[in-house]
């Protein structure tokens, strides 16, 4: 039997660090999310409702450039200080695409890159997920 292919997430509306559980490279993959402070400055300006939805229209980029990630792998955990995890997993609850992909949340505080990758392999390694 194949070991499941497991990847950790540590997350917040800004940024996503991506932390593959078991593999030879420990380096940590990032993504930003495009919506800067600039650019809610000069949108606020013209049209709270432009900036709204400028920013959402960000972050679903944002999201949708995370869940081309996830899609390879069989497990996940999305972690970190704000609720843009439980937003991701929302959106990816609601894609049939990604039924079959194991998927838990977790709460955490602000990390560094040590504890981020020490915190999805202790977890990967403490406890199975059940389907």
């Amino acid at each position: 039997m194949k070991s499941a292919n497991k990847l950790g997430i540590w997350m917040d509306h800004a940024n996503a660090y991506i932390i593959k559980f078991g593999s030879e490279d420990s380096s940590t993959k990032s993504i930003s999310s495009d919506f800067s402070a600039d650019d809610k400055k000069q949108t606020l300006q013209r049209s709270e409702n432009e900036m709204h939805n400028k920013e959402q229209q960000k972050q679903g980029t944002f999201y949708k450039n995370l869940s081309l990630i996830i899609k390879d792998f069989d497990e996940v955990l999305l972690f970190g200080p704000t609720e843009a995890k439980s937003e991701l997993h929302n959106l990816l609850k609601a894609n049939h695409q990604f039924d079959k992909i194991i998927i838990e949340v977790k709460n955490t505080d602000k990390m560094t890159d040590k504890e981020q990758h020490n915190f999805v392999t202790d977890y990967f390694t403490r406890f199975d997920f059940k389907k």
